[in-house]
């Protein structure tokens, strides 16, 4: 099985060895893994702030990219639901790129969807000996659908303790340019999701979008609290 790896921008530029644990995950399945070096982001970015012209250039260079690929996976529900639930807005009128983006939809994964629902496996003999709690990203959960796959992937790592937060399906406060827009705001619900998660007297914050991660992470630092924030990718390779 050969499996093209779509890296989202936060990933590439802000947590590269997250990437290459997906990599590693990935390898660990018996899946042949390709890396395109010509891809670049998904537009979601431009998308969300208005700018279409500009998100349907590289919606259609994305397409391009992986347009020889049989599978495409990538640790982000958030660029995997926008490729999959938004490009056809870019390209009505041209039915050369809606066909293109029909035949690639679904073939598009996030990576936890992908090794629960598709390849069956969710034991990778990952070792990680904390408790931990899950945040449920809204893109993963209201946009892609998943809720139980990664929480399915936590429960088969040894010495992992998962304890759920209060509210765990409520925002982070981030939400893309929401952040930038109205900072007050994200801040505050920044902070409640934090407490929650606090609560449980976890040690990391879990989640599938490196997005999430990053705004709480900013929190915790700033504020010196004792909790840290880790990719789901990262914690099904620890211990290897």
């Amino acid at each position: 099985m050969k499996v093209d790896l779509f890296i989202p921008c936060f990933i590439d530029q802000l947590y590269p060895s997250t990437a290459f644990n997906v990599e590693k995950l990935l390898r660990r399945c018996g899946v042949q893994v390709r890396y395109n070096p010509q891809q670049t982001c998904c537009g979601q970015p431009a998308f969300n702030s208005g700018y279409w012209k500009e998100a349907r250039s590289l919606a259609s260079k994305f397409l391009d990219d992986f347009d020889e690929a049989e599978l495409i996976v990538s640790p982000s529900a958030s660029c995997t639901s926008y490729a999959r639930n938004y490009y056809h807005r870019l390209f009505d009128g041209d039915p050369q790129k809606t066909a293109q983006w029909n035949s690639l939809k679904p073939k598009i994964f996030e990576l936890s969807d992908f090794l629960v629902n598709f390849l069956h496996q969710t034991d990778f003999g990952a070792k990680f000996p904390y408790r931990v709690t899950y945040h449920d990203a809204c893109s993963a959960l209201r946009e892609y659908g998943i809720r139980e796959e990664p929480r399915q992937l936590l429960r088969q790592v040894e010495g992992l303790e998962l304890a759920e937060m209060e509210d765990t399906e409520t925002c982070c406060g981030f939400g893309g340019t929401f952040a930038a827009k109205f900072k007050d705001i994200s801040t505050a619900m920044t902070q409640q999701k934090l407490e929650n998660a606090l609560a449980t007297g976890a040690e990391f914050v879990v989640s599938t979008e490196a997005s999430c991660l990053m705004n709480m992470e900013s929190y915790l630092r700033k504020n010196k609290l004792p909790l840290r924030t880790i990719h789901l990718a990262d914690v099904l390779t620890a211990g290897w």
